[in-house]
This record gives structure tokens, sequence and C-alpha cells, in this order.
């Protein structure tokens, strides 16, 4: 019987269930499908309250962004300004400005709290 996740122990039980269900060939509306389901949505539930999930570093979301959009590197020149400027953001030589971050939200449209959060250089 299936019931909320509410411990490490059973939020691990569940993830091994739902693997072991991801396994094998299901039929849709199968009592097996109906448990994955189910499970899926305990362990999204159990997530929700009990596993933060950490922003990336800008310069991370930025690489990210990127390949989401199959850009290259290059295609930040005309959003952070030179190429000089936007090989030391990407390699951690030199900080975001604001006028920076405002560009790469309002161009990209990578959220403004991956942008703002502190890295180190």
């Amino acid at each position: 019987m299936l019931k909320p996740i509410r411990t490490k122990k059973e939020y691990k039980e569940a993830l091994d269930k739902v693997y072991l269900l991801m396994q094998k060939d299901l039929k849709l509306n199968s009592s097996k499908y109906d448990e994955l389901e189910i499970l899926s949505i305990l362990i999204e539930n159990y997530e929700k309250k009990n596993v933060p999930i950490e922003l990336p570093d800008p310069v991370e979301a930025i690489k990210f962004r990127l390949e989401q959009l199959g850009l290259k590197r290059s295609a930040l020149i005309s959003i952070i300004g030179s190429k000089s400027r936007t090989s030391e953001i990407l390699n951690r030589k030199r900080k975001l400005s604001l006028s920076m971050i405002r560009a790469l939200h309002k161009k990209l449209n990578i959220p403004a709290s991956s942008l703002i959060a502190d890295y180190s250089k």
C-alpha cells in the first residue's frame, strides 16, 4: 500500500522502487503504471518540502542556457560587451556587472536569481 513519504529512508526506498519500475515495459493504465505515477507524485511532494534545490552559480547558468539554445560562447559578445570581457566572465576572472546581469536576463531569459548569486572568481 502506498503512503506519504515522511523520512529519508522512505524517500530512498521510493526512489529505488521508481527506478525498478522504470526498467520495465509498463502498459498504460496497468496497476504497476499507476504505482509508478503515484510514487512519482509522492516523491515530488517530499522533495518540495525536504530537498532544497540550490541555484547554479551564474557562470554555470550562462553556460547551461547557451547549451539549451544551441548557441556558442561567441553569442555572448553582443550581450556582455567584448570578446575579452566574455572570456573573463566565463573563466571566472571577472564578476558580472549589473548591466550584464540585466542584459543576460533580458536577452537569454536566464533567471535573475541565478545571475545575482555569489560565486568565486
